[in-house]
């Protein structure tokens, strides 16, 4: 690890993650600053207005006049990031996806370190490469952002072909023991993530950050040039000057990226696309404006 570039990224995303953090608390997730927590406190004597659903029947009984049970309230944020460093990550025009992607991981996190909170994180590939449970304080965080550096400079004898995004969101299910604020930052470009993504966006607020790039609706003209998946391994050949497969093209990117948006809106989600043209900070507090809006 580069001690001294990371230093150096920490610290210009960190002024960025100030005015974040703020938009962040205002955005309306019922995650944040709950205002009855789950942890019990403690009893006392009924009051007139008081909801009947609060009292301890036990203490009543017991005592012969009302009690109510009181709660502490829980204001921790507690914010968990998935991200997807597959090998369709490492495709881009100006910035790769996984630069993209983890820059606006950086960014989240240091943003939920300024408001004191417990954050937590799994990234992928084809396995799973790093996961942590949500836990406060900055030792932690630099912890996360050391991994998050090293992402983007993996040797490829340690990569890993294919795409777990489906073990990865089912793995975080199992670390977190609260309802937290969970970030996907994915290409999206896999397979059986819809069931176990469904499930957590019962128990969780989950915004689902969709990483694009001018090249899912745009190819160069290069005449007619083999690709290659290099997590399925397939191979094709495509005619980038005809203008019946741009336009294929264009409409098949614009057909999955509706179909996401709805599936997403269904089950509760909240989407967000960030390109790698895009400037995360200004992308993530429009979004949180618009949250609190």
């Amino acid at each position: 690890m580069n001690i001294t570039r990371l230093a150096q990224r920490a610290s210009s995303l960190r002024l960025s993650a100030i005015a974040l953090a703020e938009n962040m608390r205002n955005g309306s997730f019922k995650s944040l600053y709950r205002g009855q927590g789950i942890e019990f406190s403690d009893v006392r004597e009924y009051l007139h207005g008081d909801t009947v659903r609060s009292i301890d029947w036990n203490v009543t009984a017991r005592m012969g006049r009302a009690f109510i049970k009181q709660y502490e309230e829980d204001r921790e944020l507690s914010v968990f990031l998935i991200l997807d460093c597959s090998r369709s990550m490492e495709l881009g025009s100006s910035l790769t996806r996984l630069e993209a992607a983890t820059e606006a991981a950086a960014l989240l996190l240091l943003a939920c370190e300024h408001n004191a909170g417990a954050i937590g994180a799994v990234f992928f590939d084809g396995k799973i490469q790093f996961s942590c449970p949500p836990k406060a304080g900055r030792e932690n965080s630099m912890m996360i952002l050391s991994k998050l550096d090293k992402l983007t400079t993996i040797e490829e004898s340690e990569k890993s072909d294919g795409s777990v995004l489906s073990n990865a969101i089912q793995g975080a299910a199992k670390l977190l023991k609260k309802r937290s604020l969970v970030f996907i930052l994915s290409d999206f470009r896999s397979a059986k993530w819809e069931k176990p993504f469904a499930q957590l966006a019962q128990k969780h607020d989950v915004v689902a950050v969709r990483i694009t790039d001018p090249s899912d609706t745009e190819l160069a003209e290069m005449g007619t040039i083999p690709f290659y998946d290099a997590e399925s391994k397939k191979k094709s050949v495509f005619p980038t000057l005809s203008r019946r497969f741009k336009a294929e093209w264009r409409e098949a990117n614009q057909k999955r990226t509706e179909q996401w948006k709805d599936f997403c809106a269904k089950h509760g989600a909240s989407p967000l696309t960030l390109s790698t043209e895009e400037d995360a900070v200004i992308v993530l507090q429009r979004f949180f404006k618009q949250k609190a809006r």
